[in-house]
């Protein structure tokens, strides 16, 4: 199978406008996100598709570049226009803002596509404030691995334990966080961008439901990973000091 990775990058972003070229130890976010899919096994190739000729010359240097139209209302759309331009089996669709994102769990997500059309990952859930948090978004899914549902909200309710503190309810439970990556064989990428916006995406406001809301099994392995992303200016110190963590 070939599987493309594909980094969706755009500078407008409302809160950290120019993200992907924000230093973090004297390399862009984006180089350093395209350095840990290029240690992936599973991908073929590494393109960044953006709509921004600033983001484009950085990542040059380190990958392959697909200009897309700036009017996409996800990244999802925008690896979609790629996807019409560059035929391949499958494609994984890696959040530009991780630069300590696992090759494995790439991999992981990359291998799943053999077994479903449309997967993604979630790691166990450790740190007590992200369990009611509803930017830290929560899946269950089956024995065999398929999603059953995404949702902001902490699921599912643990009845007989409720009233119990958060810690003890997450020693009864292994709470699943999902990660955002995504992987889309090519025939199922091009069909879930052409369909609206599902009543539970819109309710939730999270676009994988539209998947399950059309019967789409969306696989999800689970993996030992706890991703650190950069979504605001402040969280490059974080990434910074985790970089010097690792190399002490």
């Amino acid at each position: 199978m070939t599987i493309l990775g594909v980094i969706p990058a755009r500078y407008a972003s409302t809160r950290f406008p120019g993200k992907p070229l924000a230093l973090i130890a004297g390399k862009t976010l984006i180089e350093r996100v395209i350095a840990q899919c290029r240690r992936a096994q599973s991908l073929s190739d590494v393109i960044v598709a953006t709509d921004d000729d600033r983001i484009a010359a950085v990542a040059s240097r380190f990958a392959q570049v697909e200009m897309t139209s700036p009017d996409h209302p996800s990244g999802t759309d925008r690896i979609a226009e790629l996807a019409r331009k560059r035929p391949a089996d499958a494609y994984v669709n890696i959040q530009g803002d991780e630069p300590f994102i696992r090759p494995s769990v790439i991999d992981a997500v990359a291998d799943a596509l053999n077994r479903f059309p449309m997967t993604t990952a979630s790691t166990p859930i450790q740190d007590l404030s992200e369990y009611d948090n509803p930017n830290t978004v929560k899946v269950v899914a089956s024995r065999a691995g398929r999603a059953l549902y995404f949702s902001r909200r902490t699921i599912p309710y643990l009845r007989d334990a409720a009233g119990e503190s958060v810690a003890t309810q997450l020693s009864r439970f292994p709470f699943q966080k999902h990660l955002g990556i995504y992987g889309y064989r090519r025939e199922t990428l091009l069909k879930l961008v052409e369909w609206p916006v599902s009543a539970l995406e819109a309710a939730e406001r999270l676009e994988q439901l539209r998947a399950l809301e059309n019967g789409i099994e969306v696989g999800v392995v689970q993996v030992v990973h706890d991703s650190l992303g950069v979504d605001l200016p402040g969280d490059v110190a974080r990434a910074e000091a985790a970089l010097a963590l690792e190399s002490a």
